[in-house]
């Protein structure tokens, strides 16, 4: 794979795609600071439909606002879900009088931003529901607790809620389209080799003669590596079986009778020509409709969902049939949803309009919130040079642990896990000094910056997991800061550190030995209970070198073939979290 770009670094990258991709449509406006983009012509009295992920996708989703289909999408960086802050600013840009959904694709970090954006919005009177979809079939049923992750269907449940929303369809008719819609898709990818992040060093490659299967759109492996690389022929009819065989008990999600009405998807990742595209449609419909009995009533093929520059695509087929029978809408209302008409990319890939905007009037300045005053009497403060060594010593080991993340993370994941501590490393140490945020030693004030800092700049799955657990130790220290007095702070620490761990198995269900961050978070937990902040941090060291010798249950490491006793890297995420324990430590 060429590691080549016009733009060498991804610095900055993502806002100036933003700003270039909305050019075309001057109904959109972007909330730059959040990478939220809003249709200002979306109808108040309609559904609102808010989608969004990480970039790399384009022109999913930023490309996909506009008439009858998303009011609002937001980014996150590059393959790592956006903030918690940002979800809510998108849902704040189009409000509704009916409602809000959001769709997202099935992945850890996605589901915890946008879940917990789901409440939060719930809790500030909005009416709010969430959909995950999962579609990805070479996820099977015994491969992963998390279920199928995400692939180009989740296009086809944008487009028909959309339609659907434009229509005048109620909050629970759009709602239980969508879920009836996304339940009834299978989609799997394929790959010649992987895409490379401007920027970054670490990549995967696949060599001259080797294919993937099963492919995820972040830069993960493919469930099985094809070598010799299988003919065109060969590969649509293998892809065809994975997607249609229902007798396969690992991947016979969807069940097709005689007569039903199927839509099929087929997306460009980035990197295949428009000649191998429209052989490849060729080639899809051509089985389908010899070896499956098929003819899909609707097609669409392209830049769907991408993944960069990577020369792979992925396939995905819907049963209509099915999905009308799930929802109060009938097969000829889906297929009209379909159908309709949008004034986005959906439409053409180089899409243009004659009325032009002024660029500034596109770009729009979000509202900054006070921070939350902590009252005198209830903080939390200890000597302000030791928490300034402390926190610099914890941020300057992340930093250094940068590169071995990277690494171990493009192995196991898609590679975003050092940059995104490192990141937020970046920042803490930034408020360190340019606001003296250690100077009065409150923990309470840290504690609201890291809050600030993860939901801003800390996307992914690790900043949705930490994002949670700082607001729940917070809640918790403020909560319980009598038991300073009455049994010591080590006691309010553990207690603090439980508490929130507690509060996070409401969104993960990973335990120790799953091979994630909770495999150090858990022991620094009990370790406390000592009431030695040594304890925790041995526990905490102890649980990341496990990690080494544990097979992935959760996470997009699981989308692969690991075989722990070949020997495999630690969870970057579990190593991380025991590298900024040690440096605190070191700090003290």
């Amino acid at each position: 794979m060429s590691s080549r770009h016009i733009f060498e670094s991804s610095d900055g990258l993502v806002t100036k795609c933003i700003r270039g991709l909305i050019a075309y449509n001057p109904s959109l406006s972007l909330d730059e600071a959040n990478r939220v983009v809003f249709d200002t012509a979306y109808n108040k009295s309609n559904v609102s439909i808010v989608s969004g992920g990480g970039s790399g996708h384009e022109p999913a989703w930023s490309g996909y606002v506009g008439q009858n289909l998303l009011a609002a999408s937001v980014a996150g960086d590059i393959f790592a879900s956006p903030s918690t802050k940002q979800i809510l600013a998108a849902i704040d840009a189009v409000p509704s009088e009916k409602g809000t959904i959001m769709v997202v694709t099935n992945y850890t970090g996605d589901c915890l931003h946008f879940g917990l954006a789901n409440q939060k919005a719930i809790a500030k009177g909005h009416k709010c529901r969430m959909i995950m979809c999962g579609d990805d079939v070479s996820v099977g049923r015994k491969g992963s607790l998390v279920g199928r992750r995400g692939l180009a269907g989740q296009l086809g449940v944008l487009k028909v809620m959309g339609g659907a929303a434009g229509a005048g369809g109620s909050l629970d008719q759009v709602y239980d389209l969508g879920v009836a819609f996304s339940q009834q898709i299978v989609s799997i990818a394929a790959t010649l080799d992987h895409c490379h992040v401007p920027g970054r060093a670490e990549h995967a490659m696949l060599g001259i003669n080797e294919l993937e299967i099963g492919t995820g759109p972040h830069n993960e492996p493919g469930y099985q590596k094809l070598s010799p690389k299988p003919s065109a022929q060969e590969l649509v009819k293998q892809i065809l079986t994975y997607l249609l065989d229902e007798t396969d008990p690992e991947r016979g999600y969807v069940r097709f009778k005689e007569g039903d009405e199927a839509i099929l998807l087929v997306s460009n990742f980035g990197g295949m020509s428009w000649l191998e595209m429209g052989a490849l449609v060729d080639e899809l419909l051509e089985q389908l409709a010899a070896n499956w009995k098929l003819a899909p009533v609707r097609l669409s093929h392209g830049f769907l969902e991408t993944s960069l520059n990577a020369p792979a695509f992925s396939v995905s087929i819907v049963n209509v049939t099915a999905a009308a029978a799930n929802c109060s809408y009938s097969a000829e209302d889906i297929k009209g949803f379909f159908d309709v008409r949008t004034n986005t990319h959906w439409e053409s890939m180089t899409g243009s309009q004659a009325v032009r905007r002024n660029r500034q009037e596109q770009f729009v300045q979000p509202t900054v919130e006070p921070r939350e005053v902590i009252e005198e009497g209830k903080d939390l403060r200890i000597d302000p040079a030791r928490l300034d060594r402390m926190l610099r010593s914890a941020c300057a080991a992340l930093v250094k642990a940068e590169p071995d993340l990277t690494k171990w993370d493009t192995v196991m994941g898609d590679g975003d896990c050092g940059e995104t501590l490192k990141t937020g490393a970046n920042c803490l140490v930034a408020a360190l000094d340019a606001k003296n945020l250690a100077a009065q030693g409150s923990v309470f004030a840290v504690l609201q910056e890291l809050e600030e800092i993860v939901e801003g700049k800390m996307g992914g799955t690790l900043g949705g997991i930490l994002g949670i657990f700082f607001v729940s130790m917070r809640t918790a220290l403020q909560d319980n800061l009598a038991l300073a007095q009455s049994e010591g702070l080590p006691k309010l620490w553990a207690t603090a550190v439980r508490t929130a761990l507690d509060t996070l198995r409401q969104f993960t269900p990973a335990q120790v030995g799953d091979r994630t961050v909770m495999d150090t978070l858990i022991p620094f937990a009990d370790g406390l209970r000592s009431g030695q902040f040594k304890d925790g941090v041995d526990a905490a060291v102890k649980g990341a070198q496990l990690t080494r010798t544990l097979e992935p249950k959760l996470g997009r490491a699981t989308y692969i073939n690991a075989d722990s006793s070949k020997g495999l890297p630690p969870d970057p995420g579990a190593w991380g979290a025991m590298v900024a324990i040690q440096g605190l430590q070191e700090g003290l």
